[in-house]
Parts: structure tokens; sequence; C-alpha cells
């Protein structure tokens, strides 16, 4: 944990939908002129997309399996290492992955890669990460990520609605089958389980949508439950230091389910983040300026 050099980090499964959270707090950068050190949780997997692929195949042969949830495929490690350095020194080395042709081209990479480490900017104010593993642990490597971020939020929709938006969202923009993305939430499921959602007792603010339609089978949905068709939970970690009645008055037909949970309409969640995070982010960076 750092005043100097705070760490933000959005956590959530694949499909869960934490590039909403990223763009507001990309909003409340730009409006508060918060020059942020961006990390992207997928330049700290392992392997690249062809290394993944020649590493699953061996697993499977040794019947084992191989997942971007769990701690074989990723750098752990190194993640932790960055938030550590970064808290104590506002240094850090990144990368990017490279997923598609549009990203890779300025490389002149192949999609698929990794950038080579660089410096991430001295003049950053704050070093905000959005992926899988912002909180994760690994007991038996000794790895402990959250220890080293200042603020962890959490993006979890119920598990049936995560897997309805991961099924269109890899069959729509990736070209998969159901029947593959299927099987991929199958096969990841240890992993999920174990290095994943335990990362959800540590948040400091978790962000739950839960649709109001039937998700009872989410393998057969034909399309996703739109924001309107949803509430989203929002639970706090310390209840003691959020102004609920402000919260209440802003987000109109909100109401609390219990003394650290607030609840809002699904289509007022980008505003609700807002209102939320950027007091949060004031105070942080109030004391990083007190702390030099």
């Amino acid at each position: 944990m750092s005043d100097k050099h705070p760490v933000i980090a959005v956590t959530g499964s694949s499909g869960a939908g934490t590039s909403t959270v990223k763009r507001a707090f990309e909003h409340i950068f730009r409006r508060e002129g918060i020059n942020a050190g961006i990390v992207e949780g997928d330049s700290f997997h392992s392997y690249d997309r062809a290394g993944m692929k020649k590493a699953f195949d061996e697993f499977a042969q040794k019947g084992k399996t191989l997942s971007h949830f769990g701690p074989e495929a990723n750098l752990f490690d190194k993640l932790e290492e960055l938030f550590k350095t970064y808290g104590e020194k506002g240094q850090a080395q990144v990368r990017k992955y490279l997923h598609d042709d549009e990203e890779a081209a300025p490389y002149k990479q192949e999609p698929g890669t990794f950038t080579p480490w660089e410096d991430l900017s001295k003049d950053s104010d704050i070093l905000f990460y959005e992926g899988l593993h912002g909180g994760v642990s690994d007991k038996d490597a000794g790895v402990d990520v959250s220890k080293f971020v200042d603020l962890l939020i959490g993006v979890v929709p119920i598990v049936n609605l995560e897997w309805i938006q991961k099924i269109h969202r890899d069959t729509a923009e990736r070209g998969y089958s159901a029947e593959a993305v299927t099987h991929t939430i199958l096969r990841r499921m240890h992993d999920y389980v174990h290095y994943v959602t335990p990362q959800f007792s540590h948040t400091n603010i978790n962000f739950q949508r839960v649709p109001t339609v039937d998700t009872s089978n989410p393998f057969i949905a034909r399309d996703i439950p739109t924001p309107d068709e949803s509430f989203v939970v929002i639970r706090f970690k310390d209840p003691s230091s959020v102004d609920f009645p402000h919260l209440l008055n802003m987000l109109h037909d909100s109401f609390m389910s219990r003394p650290n949970t607030l609840v809002v309409p699904g289509g007022k969640m980008g505003f609700a983040m807002e209102i939320i995070l950027t007091p949060i982010i004031h105070e942080m960076i109030e004391r990083k300026r007190k702390a030099k």
C-alpha cells in the first residue's frame, strides 16, 4: 500500500465487463487531469498466442489442464513485483499484448504477441490495472498481489450472466462456436474457483450486475440482458466511509439491501461508478501530494 504512488486494480473474469469500469476511470482521469500509467492484465500471461496453443497441447498430453485463469499461464510473481515496485518507487516495467491486426500494426508485429518490456512513464500519478488478476493470490508460490493494491475494484456479474456475455462476445467478435466457448468455460472451472472468485473477498468495492430476466440456461440464451433489465449490487468493504444518503439522493430508484450494500438500476451503473469513485480518487491524490 502506498500514499506516494497509489495502485488501482480492476479485476474480473473473462466476459465480466471490466471494460465498463475502465471507461469510468478513464473519464475520471481525463476530467481530473490525472496521468495514469495503464497496465493491461493480458500482458502478464506467460505465453503468447502460439506458445499458449503449444503449451495447452503439452499439458493435455500429460492429462493436465491449462487455462488463462491459473498460475501456469500467468506471471503472478511479476505482477506482484510490478505493484510492489511501483508503490515503493513510482517505477515499473510494462508491456502490451497485441490482440489483433489493428493493435499489432503500429509495432510491426504479429497479432497474439507481446511488445518488449519497457519502463513506465515516470510522470504517472497513479498505476491503473485492468484484467483477470488484480487481487490474485497463490499460496503455493507465496504470491499475494492484493497486498500491494490501494484500491481494488471487483466486477462480478452473477455467473450465468457472465457466461452469456462471454459466449456472445467470443462467438460474435472472435469467431468461436458456442460449443467451443462452453468447453472453455468448463475447462477453466477449477482455476476460476481457486484463482478468480477468491479475489472478490479482498475487494474494496464490488459491482455485481444481476439480471431481472430469465438466465437459467445461459448456454441457449439468444441475447444479453440489457442494462435496463438489470440491477447492479454494489458492496462496500468499509461502509463507514460511504455517504449513503448522498448516493441514494443522486441515484434515482436506488436502495440499500444491507448496511454495506447499495442497489442501483442497471442503466445507472456507469454514473454510479463515477460518483462513487471520483471522491475516492480525489482522496488518493490528496494523500499523494501530502506524502511528497
